[in-house]
């Protein structure tokens, strides 16, 4: 009795290990999916699966991939997709996308470090090129603002920052869509959405706008005395003037009333 249970433990055992070897999960062993994702504004979604009659939704590209390499790209609508032999590889969305580009530190031309902040209107007009041309486009596209970012402010003195924002913006959206085009993305537009100065930075500009307050006041405050200045003289002068024209008019009566 003891002999047979020994011989089934090990029959048992070499057929664990045939079924280990093979790549075969053990019947009472569970082994954790691996589940493909793909990127979405509100976060990571599963890929759907191929049901051999698939739908796709509007504003949606979806790659297929027929044993590993590609085959088509399925337009929004009614597909057939065969089972086994093809699988979707790939989602992409073809609606405009808004990406926060988080904040960086940049260093302007006169050494003043901003901090600096916006927002990155993107969209994919290839979807082969943004599945295949790039790992994680999102990723790509934020590191390419940044990198942009930085380079463009390295050209302008901290008072054209601020006076040259739509220029600026322009000029990014050029750098960005130059490197993009190989990712099968188009950068609509971007924004600069926050600029940070240094607090001694921010003292400085608060006592300039300070003293440029007090200029002004002082130059309105010596133009009103001017003014005034030049009032109380012309007044004083029209009364002389009345003044003279009176006394010569009382001459000439007295004259006249006078006897010859």
């Amino acid at each position: 009795m003891m002999l047979q249970r020994v011989r089934a433990a090990a029959l048992h055992t070499r057929q664990m290990s045939a079924l280990l070897v093979v790549g075969s999960s053990p019947p009472n062993l569970k082994r954790r999916p691996s589940v493909a994702t793909y990127s979405t504004a509100s976060g990571r979604r599963k890929l759907p699966m191929n049901t051999g009659l698939v739908f796709v939704p509007q504003q949606q590209a979806w790659i297929v991939e027929r044993f590993g390499k590609f085959n088509r790209t399925m337009d929004p609508g009614f597909n057939i997709c065969i089972p086994f032999a093809e699988r979707i590889a790939y989602v992409q969305n073809l609606k405009e996308i808004a990406l926060d580009v988080p904040h960086q530190s940049a260093i302007t031309l006169d050494n003043v470090t901003l901090q600096i902040d916006g927002v990155l209107y993107f969209r994919v007009t290839e979807p082969y090129k943004a599945s295949y041309g790039i790992e994680d486009h999102e990723y790509a596209v934020t590191q390419l603002a940044q990198t942009t970012m930085r380079s463009e402010l390295g050209k302008m003195s901290m008072d054209n920052v601020f006076q040259e924002r739509t220029s600026l913006n322009a000029h990014i959206v050029e750098a960005i869509n130059t490197a993009a085009e190989a990712w099968g993305m188009r950068c609509m537009r971007y924004e600069i959405r926050d600029i940070q100065l240094p607090n001694k930075v921010k003292d400085a500009m608060q006592m300039q706008v300070e003293a440029e307050r007090k200029k002004r006041a002082q130059v309105l405050t010596s133009e009103g005395e001017r003014q005034a200045a030049i009032n109380i003289a012309e007044g004083k002068r029209q009364s002389k003037i009345l003044e003279s024209e009176a006394v010569k008019i009382e001459q000439v009566n007295q004259a006249e009333v006078l006897p010859g």
